[in-house]
């Protein structure tokens, strides 16, 4: 899969194409089903499938801290779209000129720069300033200007519209079974192992600190995991996502995983951390003692967990 950032390193290289827009945040069960349709008409079309996300994403830009968190980072995010058949994502920067651009002016940019032939939008997919534009604007413009309009709708599994909200909510009230049936596998968070205060191997229990870019987490507390190495062996495990109470005071949030039956060296080392079942929630604890006792006990329970499944 082509990666393009800004539309200019692409300037003289575009193509007719089939395109779809959105954030695509977690790539979940919704997406897939866009983008199934996308690789489907593009083989139709004999044309490039194309999709275009903004980063950061429009509601980041506007509401700042006060964004939501995340499903998945940039980079989880590209991985995912490229494993679906993208042929190019084009992940195009939003700033100041795109939040004041008008519907008019967006439709323009896909017919004049993108030359898009056929557009595939989600039932909800608005844009341009004051969210201008709707399906129903793109179908006039196609009309005018020479392209199809599409409209995916909405996936319903138990009767509710699979959205990244529905899922951010299920992963935040620690309901990883739903939220893996909502994203079609299990969620996980990747980032490369880092060196930390090395307080985890002073307590029995050496954890891998791994770097996760995104602001926020979707998650927090306590879980089973299995982490999955650069060399593709799979540990299972268990795994804090917080802010270290007991140890240190920091805003900043960590994700700390400790593998069983493990030894070795992760420094450096990309690694997927994949959440099964939430054991409790992150809490402070009087000292280290008690520390380390409760850690026992959650490594005892995740391996039950996974002994029994």
């Amino acid at each position: 899969m082509k990666l393009i950032r800004h539309l200019s390193d692409a300037q003289g290289n575009f193509k007719d194409c089939v395109l779809t827009i959105g954030n695509f945040d977690g790539v979940h069960a919704g997406h897939q089903m866009v983008l199934n349709a996308l690789i489907k008409q593009a083989k139709e079309f004999d044309l490039p499938a194309i999709v275009m996300c903004f980063e950061p994403q429009p509601i980041e830009y506007f509401r700042g801290a006060d964004a939501p968190a995340r499903i998945s980072t940039a980079r989880d995010k590209i991985e995912q779209l490229e494993q679906a058949g993208v042929d190019e994502l084009y992940l195009i920067r939003f700033n100041h000129s795109l939040a004041n651009m008008s519907a008019q002016q967006f439709v323009e940019m896909l017919y004049q720069q993108l030359k898009v032939k056929h557009l595939i939008v989600g039932d909800d997919f608005c844009f341009g300033k004051n969210r201008q534009g709707n399906f129903d604007y793109l179908l006039k413009a196609g009309e005018a200007h020479g392209f199809t309009v599409q409209r995916s709708n909405s996936l319903l599994i138990d009767k509710e519209r699979v959205s990244s909200t529905l899922l951010r909510d299920a992963l935040e009230n620690g309901q990883l079974n739903k939220a893996a049936i909502y994203l079609g596998r299990q969620f996980s968070l990747s980032g490369r192992v880092m060196h930390g205060h090395k307080r985890g191997r002073e307590l029995g229990f050496p954890t891998a600190n791994i770097r996760v870019k995104n602001r926020k987490s979707p998650l927090n507390g306590v879980f089973a995991v299995t982490i999955t190495l650069e060399s593709g062996l799979v540990y299972e495990g268990v795994a804090n996502v917080g802010t270290r109470p007991s140890i240190e005071e920091t805003s900043a949030v960590l994700l700390e995983a400790h593998l069983f039956d493990f030894s070795g060296d992760l420094y450096g080392q990309r690694v997927k951390v994949s959440f099964y079942k939430k054991l409790r929630q992150e809490k402070k604890f009087d000292g280290l003692e008690q520390l380390k006792q409760q850690i026992a006990l959650d490594s005892q329970q995740a391996k039950t967990y996974f002994n029994e499944t």
